[in-house]
């Protein structure tokens, strides 16, 4: 069973969070920002996987925190649930639009962390969420699940539409590529022969 749950507590959030990477896009999500459930609920569903969530935090500063760890401990449940990563695909990448948005996520499981993302936002916030905790997200989520993760939204005109095209493109290319490839079976799919830390 590829699951994990994470408990993680600071003095400004609590969250707790479960995933399974072999589900069916099963999705209950509560963290206090009802635009970050939405992104997550889209990250479930198109990634094919069963993710539980529950936030508290101080959010009456602000949203940073909150999104922050939860996407730490996302992050850390991918890494857990993947093990010694053995007989995966590794490598997913997906384009996906949103009425005349246009996002892409390629990802690369490889033990890693590193993060770019290019887009151009119409605003400061979208849903309430200031549109740089996104690209934190991203970012945070990248460091704690050890992976290489570029993503970029060429076209788009409604912030609304870039941040769920890319959401979803995140979910798909994370469902490609934790994927068990039968080929690969018992293997780590790297020259190394290891996706841990350092040079692969």
């Amino acid at each position: 069973m590829r699951t994990a749950e994470i408990q993680r507590e600071t003095r400004e959030t609590t969250v707790w969070l479960t995933l399974d990477l072999d589900g069916c896009g099963r999705a209950d999500i509560t963290t206090g920002i009802g635009f970050l459930d939405h992104m997550l609920g889209h990250v479930a569903l198109h990634g094919c996987l069963d993710l539980t969530v529950r936030a508290t935090g101080d959010v009456h500063v602000d949203a940073h925190h909150t999104v922050e760890d939860v996407a730490l401990a996302l992050g850390a449940a991918c890494d857990r649930a993947l093990g010694e990563r053995t007989g995966i695909v590794r490598i997913g990448h997906a384009w996906v639009p949103m009425d005349e948005a246009l996002a892409f996520v390629a990802l690369d499981l490889s033990g890693r962390p590193s993060c770019v993302l290019e887009v151009t936002w119409s605003g400061l916030s979208v849903g309430g969420l200031p549109v740089t905790l996104i690209e934190h997200f991203l970012a945070s989520f990248a460091t704690a699940a050890r992976a290489n993760l570029h993503a970029r939204v060429p076209l788009g005109r409604d912030d609304h539409h870039q941040a769920e095209a890319l959401f979803k493109a995140l979910g798909r290319a994370l469902d490609a590529a934790v994927r068990l490839d039968p080929r690969r079976a018992g293997t780590v799919p790297s020259t190394k022969g290891t996706l841990g830390g350092g040079p692969i």
